[in-house]
């Protein structure tokens, strides 16, 4: 092998010319999908604390801010629903209402920005009195098999209502084949699955969860959410996922876990999404306010790494500001 002096490495970034054809690309805004908290009332525009940038929006509220990301050429968006507190109910009832939030604002996009991709998230944990993503039995623990049955409602509620996909995130054994079962009982086959198939429990979705109002009220989700010390179980969730249907495998969070995203990559064919999650988003901004780094920069380095390692999908808090970050320029 040639060494040097005769081989130069610099002489491949020298300009920025070269660097530019020779670069891989930032992910273009219509890889992204811009995750949404979306409230009752009207003209409700909460900022959330912990997430500088993100709030929680009314239905007009959203319409209102869709219309620069829309422009921006953001591919589309994932519906968090929050309901109101004396909705919230033990089995988590309110989730598969089709006069609620999550319906309502996907009727609006769907009218508004026709060319939106709409996915919504599929969980109880926002509408149980409880906080967990399932009902739960007298010892505080998640009954799987009554989960899956009403996570499979949901995902009907919200394919009739007009979303484009929907994503199950309460890490259930086999709720993907129970919603693929609903959705096709309904007539729903076209509807796409965005399984969170390897979600961690992590401990970086605190602001999330403050922004989602679903911290569980007692215990944790370590009995349901992958674990980060065991990579093959991890990586059989999504494989089982797709043997069961699902259309999109999902790895969360995502910079913590390039590794899983990469080897994920490497066993299926299946388009692979990245949701960069509230504890990722929040850590960048708050390094960037303490003078540690540039935010702009730190944001193009992290979205670039997710594509080299794999990520077709990125799900991003990023996406509503997509065009200052980012500019015009695509190249990192």
């Amino acid at each position: 092998m040639n060494s040097f002096p005769k081989v130069r490495l610099r002489r491949l970034r020298r300009t920025p010319s070269l660097r530019r054809m020779l670069d891989l690309p930032v992910p273009g805004p219509e890889k992204f999908l811009w995750p949404v908290f979306v409230t009752e009332g009207r003209r409700v525009r909460t900022p959330i604390d912990a997430m500088p940038g993100q709030s929680r929006l009314s239905v007009d509220a959203l319409l209102h801010d869709l219309r620069a990301v829309a422009e921006s050429g953001i591919g589309g968006v994932l519906i968090f629903g929050l309901p109101r507190e004396n909705e919230k109910h033990a089995s988590g009832r309110a989730a598969w209402a089709p006069e609620g939030v999550v319906p309502r604002a996907i009727q609006a996009i769907r009218k508004e920005y026709p060319d939106l991709v709409v996915f919504t998230d599929v969980c109880l944990c926002a509408y149980t009195d409880h906080g967990h993503c399932g009902p739960v039995n007298a010892r505080g623990e998640v009954v799987n098999d009554a989960a899956i049955a009403a996570l499979a409602k949901v995902a009907v509620c919200h394919a009739e209502t007009g979303a484009d996909g929907v994503a199950p995130s309460a890490m259930m054994d086999g709720q993907v084949a129970a919603i693929r079962d609903a959705l096709d009982k309904a007539r729903q086959t076209d509807t796409l699955i965005m399984s969170y198939s390897t979600k961690f429990a992590s401990a970086l979705y605190g602001p999330f969860r403050e922004a989602e109002r679903s911290a569980p009220l007692q215990g944790d989700r370590r009995g349901y959410q992958a674990s980060y010390g065991n990579l093959g179980a991890a990586l059989r969730e999504s494989a089982l996922d797709e043997q069961e249907g699902a259309d999109i495998l999902m790895v969360k969070p995502s910079l913590l876990y390039l590794d899983v995203i990469a080897r994920l990559r490497e066993r299926t064919d299946l388009p692979i999404a990245a949701y960069n999650v509230s504890g990722e988003y929040s850590m960048l901004i708050a390094a960037a306010d303490r003078g540690w780094g540039d935010l702009n920069g730190m944001v193009r380095e992290s979205m670039t790494a997710l594509v080299r390692s794999g990520t077709d999908i990125v799900i991003s808090y990023w996406a509503n500001r997509y065009t200052e970050i980012f500019g015009g320029d695509r190249l990192s």
